[in-house]
């Protein structure tokens, strides 16, 4: 088995940085847009729908702002351990504004900053994989503070859901791309990968019918 790639640290913040843009620049857009609707007296009839129209795109970039601050950043929680109380809301935000449903099934624990920011990466893993909506389920099972991080992603096919494993995911979490070298596009699961070998944990994601799973667990 080939060894993780490594990147120069400046190369990891610049495409986290280009991943975080890439992420936000729908919903800005929008939110130009609908400004310069209402600006426009040639337009006066659209106003409605360009006040929502900001209404929606603000609401989305906020949410998006919101998780990148807990999953990418270093985050204003004080101390070195994240209150899972504290990710979940992160995470209901976002989910307002995605497809698939949540179902967070983590009692209140306090969790390693790094480990509590892996299980976040997860997630967007998961909702990646069911794009047309579905159930993403998010638990801890084991021994307090050695816990294994278990998140799934079913689709129902009866609602014209589908399951998918995102493409090179497998390889992106162990550290090890195709072709040896990672890109702005991919480099949220490669990020990922390194976030649980930061942790001391070994992370494996696969498919299995309708459903998505991608679980994290203590190395060794």
């Amino acid at each position: 088995m080939s060894d993780p790639i490594e990147l120069q640290a400046n190369d990891l913040a610049a495409m986290m940085c280009s991943r975080i843009c890439h992420d936000l620049i729908n919903p800005v857009g929008a939110i130009n847009n609908g400004l310069q609707s209402l600006e426009d007296p040639a337009q006066a009839d659209m106003a409605d729908l360009a006040r929502q129209m900001v209404s929606n795109a603000a609401k989305q970039a906020l949410a998006r702002l919101e998780y990148a601050r807990l999953a990418f950043g270093a985050s204003s929680t004080a101390g070195t351990e994240f209150d899972t109380r504290e990710c979940e809301k992160v995470a209901r935000i976002l989910f307002d504004i995605e497809k698939p449903d949540l179902d967070w099934t983590i009692t209140p624990v306090l969790m390693p900053k790094n480990k509590a920011k892996l299980m976040m990466n997860m997630l967007l893993i998961a909702i990646a994989a069911v794009p047309r909506g579905g159930l993403i389920r998010v638990g801890l099972a084991g021994d307090e503070g050695r816990e294994d991080i278990v998140v799934t992603a079913t689709s129902d096919p009866e609602k014209k859901q589908r399951t998918f494993l995102p493409q090179g995911v497998v390889e992106l979490l162990a550290g090890t791309p195709e072709g040896g070298s990672v890109e702005a596009r991919n480099i949220q699961p490669f990020y990922t990968g390194l976030l649980a070998r930061m942790s001391g944990m070994q992370v494996s994601a696969g498919i299995a019918g309708e459903t998505f799973e991608i679980k994290a667990v203590p190395a060794g």
